[in-house]
């Protein structure tokens, strides 16, 4: 944590300084879909609509990204946010007995 001095006054013989904390912002991640041969393009653009609250369009450009690379990223979040949809996705996947993967990375 860093310190930043703002002010300093002298009240007799004793400086008194006036300290401001300042926070860093939490570290960020990526919460990225991974592409398998199995997992129906219907069901990721789903997933992606449920859990990202991404419109139908977007949803589907993401999953083609997911398709054409490997790989889409869904969006950026803190750790806890982050590690909540991937396991939210992950369990969404098992009961629907599909093999689609996400991750998360640190941005």
């Amino acid at each position: 944590m860093k310190r930043v001095t703002m002010a300093a006054r002298n009240h007799g013989d004793a400086v008194v300084e006036a300290e401001k904390s300042r926070l860093k912002p939490p570290p960020m991640f990526k919460v990225i879909l991974l592409n398998d041969d199995f997992t129906p393009m219907e069901f990721v653009i789903a997933v992606l609509q449920t859990f990202f609250s991404m419109g139908r369009e977007r949803a589907t450009q993401i999953m083609i990204q997911v398709h054409n690379e490997g790989r889409g990223v869904c969006g950026i979040y803190p750790n806890d946010i982050a590690t909540s949809k991937v396991d939210q996705v992950a369990t969404f996947a098992r009961q629907h007995q599909h093999p689609l993967q996400c991750v998360m990375e640190k941005t």
